[in-house]
């Protein structure tokens, strides 16, 4: 089991980006594994109960002891395992993580308008309703 697993939104070309430049820094996967919470077969209980919805809103992260991390955090802790955790040291620091997960909430609430996506609404009524080839388009 990786020391930790990203959720992310595979539909997301900025998410995918992202991914794709930590599994270059990981390509064992030892330290990192993944998740599409886009895919159709996403299943909540298997991830620390983290809803689609949830998911979908914000990063999240789960260690593999079982602690969920969300936001900033996530990404702090991925980039320590990569060996580039002076990138985020930053969102450690008193006076300057508030400010840094401020700017993570404003990114988050406009990710999907910024990529083109469906608003979160839309999103999870597409996949509450039954899709023909198993994956709801977004």
């Amino acid at each position: 089991m990786p020391e930790l697993t990203i959720l992310y939104d595979g539909a997301c070309p900025l998410c995918l980006r992202e991914v794709r430049f930590l599994q270059s820094r990981d390509p064992q996967g030892e330290r990192l594994g993944f998740v599409d919470i886009d895919a159709s077969d996403y299943e909540p209980a298997s991830h620390g109960g983290i809803d689609y919805r949830s998911a979908m809103a914000r990063i999240h992260g789960i260690s593999a002891d079982g602690q969920v991390l969300r936001d900033v955090a996530v990404f702090a802790r991925a980039y320590d395992l990569v060996g580039l955790g002076w990138l985020y040291a930053p969102s450690r620091w008193p006076l300057s993580a508030p400010l840094i997960d401020g700017i993570y909430g404003l990114w988050a609430g406009a990710r999907l308008r910024l990529t083109g996506r469906p608003d979160l609404e839309q999103l999870c009524q597409i996949r509450s309703e039954p899709c023909d080839s198993g994956r709801c388009p977004t």
